[in-house]
This record gives structure tokens, C-alpha cells and sequence, in this order.
């Protein structure tokens, strides 16, 4: 099966090292950036094209992997489903309509449409679900959560003004509150919006709001008060504590560590992960989107949308929410 990884930026790069650690061998690539090509072929030996068009023909793939800028993932999703071509899908923060429809759309077909679900394969959050679900600390009752990274360290090598993510429709902040959304779904249900507040806190040249605060309800009148910001400099945020009916859960990226303790226990219990293996100008570990697109592959060999746990239908509702949210009469200008 051939597989055409389409936009050769920072996260194209990394989804042709994880097709090339499964061992997929039958891998191309295409970006209308001569620089992203050139790079791309030198480091992981693919042929490159600069034609969508010319990559069809000459190369005739079956899997898209669409690691644009969010404004274009349905543009090539669209593109592929009227082909046949299954895709994976880097998360999403526009074009909910689209989605829903695509979704739709491929219902009931072979066409497996994976939108990225990154955080799901993270040890954190699977320690965290595991946790939960075991009631190792009663009922949930309240989440405080804060993620963030100052938007310039995201891609240092370039200004944020050439960046997608100094554009208000796909600003790194707003990108990031569905992103997360995904995995705090999967653990605690669908997400209802109850209060928003956004601003712009920073001189940082982008026409963006750098921080969200985000209010939450969840079923089982769970709440949660998520802030994901662009901000948090010189080191990148990650804290989370859960207060349960007979415990609390801390997730630390600091200590990259779960650990809890319930009303039956004397100390904590302290699960540490391995900081895994980072790429040269990247923060995160390629465990987890190697994991992540083992899933993918699994789904598109046997053309099952279900071995993959994301689908259209769920990026639409944590869109929904988004949407929601910023219509909240607290969104400040």
C-alpha cells in the first residue's frame, strides 16, 4: 500500500518516520515548498513532488497523510474521498460543517477517515484514564487543567507571522482547546460549554488570543476548568489535578508523572514515564505518534474504522464545543 504524506513541515517530517518505522516502505511526499522537499528527500530517501496532480499519476497512492496547515485538511480530504483514497488527519480547528459531512460521507464505506487523537497514546493520559476507571479515586467531581508553550518555541527556526498558527482561524491557542478536548472526551465524556474567557496578553506579532479559559461540564455534573495558553515561556506547561469523591490525581509534565492517593491510602502512588525518544528541534517524544499511526495503518489495511479510536463524528462535537465556547458571554476582546 502506498502512502503519500502530504505537507513536509515540522509534522509531515515526523509522520514519515513513523510510517518508516512500521516499516512502510512504499512512502512519498508532497509540499509546494522546494526547501521542505529537498530536506524531506535527503533525511528519509522519499521521492518528492511539488504537483498533487503528478503525485496521483506517477506515484498512484492509496493512504493520504494530511499534515497541512488546518485550512487545507478538508481541501485534501475531500480530494481523497472523491478518489477513494483513505486519509489520516492532523487535528483540526476549522471547517466543522465539512467535517460532519465528510463524515457522513464515508459512512459505511472502506474509506477509513482518521483525525489525529495524539494525546490518547500519551502515558499520562492513559495512566490517568486507567485510573478513573478503576475508581481508584471515587466519583470525579473537578478537573483544573493548564497546557501551554510560548507560540515562537513551536517552530524557532522560523518567524510565527509565516506560521499558520499567527492567523486568528487557526491561532496556536484556539488550535490547542480542541486538540485537548479530544483526550479529556474520551476519559470523562462529551464536554458541555458553561463559560469562556480569551485575550491577548502578550506583544507577541500575531493577531491572535494567546490564552483561553475555558469552563466545562461534563456528565455526572463533573467540571472541569481547562486553560490553554501560548505563554508559558522558557518551559512548556502541563498540570492537571482531579479531585474525586476519595482522592486526587496530579498529572505533571514536569515530572512527567500520574500519581494518586485516595482516603484508603497513607502516601501517593507514583507511576514516572520515560521521556522516550526526541527528535533534534522537537519537544515531544515519537513514541506516541508512532503508536498513533500503527492504529491508522491497522484500520487502513483492514478497511475498518474502527481500529482507529477517533473518528469525523468526534472532532465535529469537540469543534461544536469550541464554537460554544466562544460564543460564552465572558469572551473578552
Amino acid at each position: 500500500m502506498k502512502y503519500l504524506v502530504i505537507g513536509l513541515g515540522s509534522m509531515g517530517k515526523r509522520r514519515l518516520r513513523n510510517l518508516q518505522v512500521l516499516g512502510i516502505e512504499e512512502v512519498a511526499g508532497f509540499d509546494t515548498s522546494a526547501d521542505r522537499r529537498q530536506e524531506s528527500q535527503e533525511k528519509y530517501g522519499i521521492t518528492v513532488f511539488e504537483n498533487l496532480e503528478a503525485a496521483i499519476q506517477e506515484f498512484d497512492p492509496q493512504v493520504f497523510i494530511i499534515s497541512t496547515p488546518p485550512d487545507l485538511h478538508m481541501h485534501y480530504a475531500y480530494y481523497a474521498y472523491e478518489r477513494g483514497i483513505s486519509c489520516f488527519i492532523e487535528a483540526s480547528v476549522v471547517d466543522a460543517d465539512k467535517i460532519k459531512r465528510l463524515g457522513e460521507n464515508v459512512s459505511g464505506t472502506a474509506i477509513v477517515m482518521a483525525p489525529s487523537c495524539t494525546m490518547r497514546y500519551y502515558p499520562g493520559p492513559k495512566k490517568i484514564k486507567e485510573l478513573i476507571q478503576a475508581n481508584a479515586i471515587g466519583k470525579v467531581l473537578n478537573v483544573n487543567y493548564q497546557t501551554g508553550q510560548y507560540l515562537p518555541d513551536w517552530h524557532p527556526w522560523e518567524k510565527i507571522e509565516e506560521f499558520y498558527v499567527s492567523k486568528r482561524e487557526t491561532g496556536g491557542a484556539r488550535e490547542i482547546v480542541p486538540f485537548e478536548l479530544t483526550w479529556l472526551n474520551d476519559i470523562f465524556g462529551e464536554a458541555k460549554a458553561a463559560a469562556c474567557v480569551k485575550a491577548k496578553l502578550t506583544d507577541m506579532p500575531a493577531d491572535i488570543d494567546d490564552i483561553y479559559h475555558c469552563l466545562l461540564r461534563y456528565d455526572g455534573n463533573i467540571l472541569v476548568n481547562m486553560t490553554v495558553e501560548v505563554v508559558s515561556r522558557p518551559k512548556a506547561t502541563r498540570e492537571m489535578r482531579i479531585l474525586g469523591s476519595d482522592g486526587e490525581i496530579v498529572f505533571s509534565a514536569d515530572s512527567n508523572s500520574v500519581r494518586y492517593i485516595n482516603t484508603s491510602m497513607e502516601e501517593w502512588n507514583e507511576f514516572k514515564f520515560d521521556k522516550g525518544t526526541i527528535e533534534s528541534q522537537y519537544i515531544n517524544p515519537e513514541e506516541p505518534y508512532i503508536a498513533e499511526m500503527r492504529d491508522f495503518v491497522a484500520a487502513v489495511s483492514a478497511k475498518d474504522q474502527k481500529l482507529y479510536p477517533n473518528s469525523l463524528d468526534d472532532d465535529y462535537v469537540v469543534l461544536q464545543t469550541l464554537y460554544d465556547l466562544e460564543q460564552m458571554t465572558g469572551v473578552c476582546a
